[in-house]
């Protein structure tokens, strides 16, 4: 099957509802949703594989900041376009500047609901988090709308500062093809099909990177623990 009919459309849609509501951890929900995914679209499983050793076998991610280096600043629009900088965010605490792929990604949208339900405790510790993806304002908006996000969710067009952070990949013939039923030239502005490799940075007052994870596999995501603790470890370094 090289395709997305209908029914496999609803079978997936069934299966993220059922990982989204399970009891478990984030890479536990993604891991049940890639298991259930894989049953109803294998060629697409199959084709994430090969794109997931491409972007091993090229260390992607590598380059991107690591912990002790300075976090490049950005200045992008935000879902309404009120335009957000890194360096007013880091004013009032620690940021972990999060890249997702889109509001079509079911892996993305199980990680940012995760980042919701933990915002209480974010914010209660003196620390925010920022959303970044390719995607145009209105569909930024859609997901902050979808997710009941309290956090800004930044337009990225172009991937312009992914880019800049080598977390800008090209997904390749295969998945364009795999992935052809999603308007990505909607939703991106572009025809280009690329995307940002998933990833958080967690940066102190000083603008200096704490912690960080980047997984060319998008379907593992940095836990929710992980990210609180290292928030607070950020926190109590400033």
């Amino acid at each position: 099957m090289t395709s997305l009919s209908p029914a496999d459309a609803e079978q997936l849609r069934l299966a993220f509802q059922r990982c989204r509501d399970m009891d478990g951890t984030l890479n536990e929900q993604l891991l049940a949703y890639a298991e259930a995914s894989r049953k109803v679209f294998p060629a697409y499983g199959e084709a994430v594989d090969r794109l997931v050793a491409r972007l091993n076998g090229n260390d992607g991610g590598e380059m991107a900041p690591r912990p002790g280096d300075m976090m490049p600043p950005f200045m992008l629009p935000d879902e309404s376009g009120r335009l957000v900088a890194l360096t007013a965010l880091l004013e009032s605490g620690p940021v972990a500047v999060m890249f997702f792929r889109g509001h079509w990604c079911p892996y993305c949208r199980l990680n940012v609901r995760a980042v919701v339900e933990a915002a209480g405790r974010i914010n209660a510790m003196g620390a925010q988090v920022v959303a970044i993806m390719p995607e145009t304002q209105e569909y930024a908006r859609q997901l902050k709308v979808d997710a009941g996000a309290p956090f800004p969710i930044l337009t990225d067009l172009d991937n312009g500062y992914a880019l800049s952070l080598n977390l800008a990949i090209w997904l390749g013939t295969e998945i364009q093809h795999l992935l052809s039923y999603q308007d990505m030239a909607k939703f991106h502005g572009n025809d280009g099909w690329m995307l940002p490799i998933p990833a958080v940075f967690v940066v102190g007052r000083d603008g200096i990177v704490k912690a960080r994870f980047v997984d060319p596999d998008f379907r593992k995501r940095m836990e929710i623990d992980d990210l609180l603790e290292a928030l607070e470890d950020a926190g109590a370094e400033s």
